[in-house]
């Protein structure tokens, strides 16, 4: 659905309240051009009054009032009426029963996923005064927002909220206020939305000290008529200047928002006469040639100050702000700073991306912008093409921003960026790697996620660890983060030295006592410099790992006795062809070894595997999130990276089980269901439970999508109960 501009407003004719008319006089504004479909708001006026119908805000008034003045803000930044429904409807699904589905099905998906960002954005808490966390909490509401208008409606929704916080507590007003100075006004001033920004700030000051709002107020009032004087006397020579150069402008003092005033009494400590006695006018003419031409003029009846001048028409801000600002001496020595811009250029400046529903056209386009707001440029690209439709100006609105990144908290309720797709065991190593090596668990919004499940923006991620656990070499598989991959490699490459030092170790000691040569060991423990090493136990690691064998080191120390090793290397041979032979897996980095698949786990093509090896036993693959891994890692046996390496024709056991409602025929339905997959049932056994079937099903199936498919169809089997791989 896209944005509806289909009936011409007609006010009055339907006999629906005022206020009502009030959002649509203050969408269509002054343009004669202005379409509204009256019917489509008048839904999403009547659905959402009647949804918080009976429900009341802590002031003591009807919840309703709050959606419409949202809406009502919407509609005075002339946004299009999807947008201002949106708003009426931002809080049905929070606060009310209402469903996403009964939402899209009245209003269409547009509305119901306007309603559906702000929902997810209201659940999102902001938990951290840090700097450095409110930057990353707004970049995260950036990236779980996916249409820039969920933004715009939720600032609505806070600037209304901000407007009425008087029935709340002290504490929970402070509170918002400083999220409110924190995330949604530096928000604001990102989205290029200055005047929402300015009174957002101002209205986080009121309610977060009281005493310094009141004080400025006061100051403020007893200085009003001396400012307006004075800049009625600096303007007379300008307004005469630009009349006869036949310049049309409007010259207007410009006000300081408190909060400004404010922050730079704090940031400087300065008294409120330094900061306030800096004078500001704007000056607002018809098109960019004659922004130059005024400042050519005020350059001429005054004395600019130097290194006070910034073209940011040339080259704007980020968020597309387009200005001159100059500032220069007035009478008596005062310092006054001059902002020389078009209408459209001011527009853009105070209301940001809001005011482009305003301004279709005559934009620019820029040569080149911040790669967080490229969004913006696409939607500049479409203004300005002639033959653009409505529907490519709404898609242009989706964000791009943060794409690859999300943000998510730790318990305590600090934010972490993480690449997008990343796991509970990038967290943790995000978290210290000492975390990272010691995790076993964690655990999303209080509930239990496998470690390789991926996590999403916003949620708080809590990590369970044991003093004595290793990370698994599975774990490669699924980490995004280069600390979470160098560090698992760094564990693993520590792990295998040592392991192959016991084991080079062992071998030696293994062939000293077969070959009865006693001065075997001795030997090679005194002639590590023929093998190119400095240290006893890189020389080991070097045997364990398969990089020297004993027949090698027969050759080199002892090449009269060499024969003697020949049956021992027989048994290398068995086992190197042994390796090489196992169906369906591939080995890394280790020789001599027979390997084969774990009967607790069934492993089959797709899942994780990891090997483990065991004495006498040789290795032995399970899935990585086998129930009997913990239990292993305590033996201090090696765990081996190992792969799938598998052709279509290879087929592996797989066990599943099934609980259903007993009836007649149930087995002969699954038996058939079975077959129709082209999978060969190697056993079968069953039981029942007075009315429930318990059946166990031993399977040869291809690969886990194999598998999957063949659980999909048995779950549509007439009174099955439920279907579980073991």
């Amino acid at each position: 659905m896209t944005a509806r501009f289909i009936n011409k407003v007609t006010l009055g004719t339907n006999k629906r309240p005022k206020k009502f008319y009030a959002l649509i006089r203050a969408i269509a504004g002054d343009s004669k051009k202005s379409f509204v479909d009256e019917d489509f708001l008048w839904e999403a006026y009547t659905f959402a009054r009647d949804a918080h119908k009976g429900q009341m805000r802590k002031s003591g008034e009807p919840y309703f009032e709050h959606p419409y003045n949202t809406a009502k803000i919407l509609s005075e930044m002339k946004m299009d009426p999807v947008t201002v429904a949106g708003g009426l409807l931002h809080d049905v699904i929070e606060d009310t029963g209402i469903r996403y589905e009964d939402i899209e099905r009245k209003f269409g998906a547009e509305v119901a996923r306007l309603v559906e960002g702000v929902t997810k954005i209201s659940g999102i808490r902001f938990r951290n005064k840090q700097e450095k966390q409110a930057d990353n909490f707004r970049k995260m509401l950036l990236s779980v927002a996916q249409d820039i208008r969920v933004l715009i409606i939720k600032l609505a929704d806070r600037y209304h909220n901000m407007q009425t916080l008087d029935s709340l507590p002290t504490v929970k007003r402070r509170r918002i206020a400083i999220e409110t100075r924190d995330v949604y006004a530096p928000l604001a001033h990102r989205l290029g939305m200055f005047k929402l920004k300015s009174e957002l700030e101002d209205l986080a000051l009121k309610n977060m000290d009281s005493d310094a709002n009141r004080f400025l107020q006061k100051k403020i009032k007893e200085k009003k008529s001396e400012r307006e004087k004075y800049i009625r006397t600096f303007t007379i020579p300008l307004k005469r200047a630009l009349a006869e150069q036949n310049i049309p402008a409007r010259i207007f003092g410009r006000p300081k928002n408190f909060y400004s005033i404010y922050k730079k009494m704090k940031s400087r400590n300065m008294p409120f006469e330094e900061i306030y006695d800096l004078l500001a006018i704007r000056v607002i003419v018809d098109t960019k040639e004659n922004c130059y031409a005024v400042l050519g003029i005020v350059h001429d009846l005054f004395t600019p100050v130097m290194d006070r001048f910034k073209d940011y028409i040339a080259n704007h801000k980020i968020n597309y702000y387009q200005s001159i600002h100059t500032t220069v001496y007035g009478s008596g020595g005062k310092i006054v700073e001059i902002q020389i811009r078009t209408e459209e250029m001011d527009e853009v400046a105070e209301e940001g991306i809001a005011a482009h529903w305003r301004y279709k056209e005559g934009l620019s386009k820029p040569d080149e912008v911040d790669k967080y707001v490229k969004w913006l440029r696409d939607l500049i690209d479409v203004l300005t093409t002639e033959s653009a439709e409505p529907k490519d100006f709404m898609d242009t609105l989706k964000i791009d921003l943060f794409k690859d990144e999300i943000f998510v908290f730790t318990p305590r309720g600090d934010l972490k960026r993480l690449p997008k797709g990343a796991s509970p065991v990038d967290f943790a190593f995000e978290v210290h790697t000492e975390i990272g090596y010691r995790c076993i668990g964690a655990k999303v919004d209080g509930k239990i996620v496998s470690l390789n499940s991926e996590i999403k923006s916003g949620q708080t991620i809590e990590v369970i660890t044991s003093e004595t656990h290793k990370p698994s070499y599975a774990w490669l598989k699924f980490v995004k983060t280069a600390k979470a991959i160098s560090a698992i490699k760094r564990w693993i490459r520590k792990t295998q030295f040592v392991e192959s030092v016991k084991l080079g170790k062992e071998m030696l000691e293994k062939e000293n006592k077969r070959s009865r040569n006693l001065r075997f060991l001795k030997t090679v423990q005194e002639s590590i410099d023929q093998f190119g090493y400095d240290d006893l136990d890189k020389l080991y690691a070097a045997i364990g790992s398969g990089i020297i064998t004993i027949s090698q080191i027969y050759s080199k120390l002892f090449p009269h006795r060499s024969d003697e090793v020949k049956s021992s290397d027989f048994d290398a041979m068995f086992l190197e062809t042994a390796r090489r032979n196992v169906k369906g897996i591939k080995v890394h980095d280790v020789s001599n070894l027979m390997v084969t698949f774990a009967k607790c786990c069934n492993p089959i093509p797709g899942d994780l595997i990891i090997g483990y090896v065991s004495h006498g036993r040789g290795m032995i693959v399970h899935r990585s999130d086998c129930v009997n891994l913990p239990a292993l890692l305590k033996e201090n046996e090696r765990l081996i990276d190992v792969d799938w390496d598998v052709n279509h024709k290879q087929y592996f056991i797989s066990q599943i089980k099934i609980m259903g409602q007993e009836r007649k025929n149930f087995l002969k339905d699954v038996t058939e269901i079975i077959s129709s997959t082209n999978t060969n049932i190697v056993s079968i056994d069953g039981s029942v439970d007075e009315t429930i079937i318990h059946v166990s099903l031993i399977l040869q199936v291809g690969n886990l999508n194999h598998l999957n498919k063949v659980i999909l169809k048995l779950q549509n089997v007439q009174g099955m109960i439920s279907v579980e791989r073991k």
